[in-house]
């Protein structure tokens, strides 16, 4: 997997970060408070949506009386603790961070959450010191499926796209690796389980978890 492969690119959340359920207890929370009933499609209709298309996504769609920057802030504020001290570390990640670092394989992180909260969580798993460069979908015209964000993030490790490898957990993701012209592996996510086979058809490699990479026992897919 990791042969001709100078940079490594992550995702943030279900990917690096076991963090999806802290999102669905914010929305579910979100409407409960403000009598609205949860769209059956939210997640399909929102999946890829950079933090800032999110929000004007929920401002447009529900008629909110705040603006995009004031939902902003009110959803770092309820994630912000979360995100600081609670979330964890996908199973593997520390040890596949450190077997890149001591092979000079460069490490970017291309997410669609805000940068606050990245900050919050790579400060708090004490992950600086792992990662190269860091880009939000904020930080780029469009979010994903569309490739700008991890174009830009191997631009900044100074890598061509096809020495670059990307670890998604979501079919938008992958499509923005694959749109990249990158390699990428799927990676295991209970949020993303019922996507597992749309997951597995557009990527190159699959992962229940990072120990899969070290000990060589990712699935390649046709």
């Amino acid at each position: 997997m990791l042969e001709n492969i100078k940079a490594v690119i992550f995702d943030l959340d279900g990917t690096l970060a076991d963090s999806m359920t802290v999102w669905t207890d914010i929305d579910k929370a979100f409407f409960a408070g403000r009598k609205i009933p949860v769209p059956d499609t939210l997640q399909k209709d929102i999946e890829g949506m950079s933090f800032t298309e999110t929000a004007a996504y929920f401002v447009k769609t529900f008629s909110l009386p705040e603006s995009v920057e004031e939902l902003k802030e009110i959803w770092r504020d309820q994630a912000m603790e979360q995100y600081r001290d609670h979330v964890k570390l996908k199973p593997g990640v520390l040890e596949f961070l450190s077997y890149l670092k001591e092979h000079r394989i460069r490490t970017g992180i291309a997410t669609s959450n805000s940068r606050e909260l990245l900050n919050a969580f790579l400060e708090g798993r004490r992950l600086f010191p792992y990662i190269d460069a860091a880009v939000t979908s904020c930080d780029v015209s469009a979010g994903k499926p569309a490739p700008d964000v991890y174009l830009k993030t191997a631009a900044l490790l100074e890598t061509s796209p096809e020495e670059c490898l990307v670890f998604e957990d979501v079919p938008m993701g992958i499509l923005a690796g694959k749109n990249a012209d990158m390699k990428v592996c799927a990676v295991e996510d209970d949020y993303s389980i019922d996507q597992t086979e749309k997951k597995r058809e557009l990527a190159d490699y699959y992962i229940h978890d990072y120990f899969d990479v070290l000990r060589s026992s990712y699935e390649v897919l046709p």
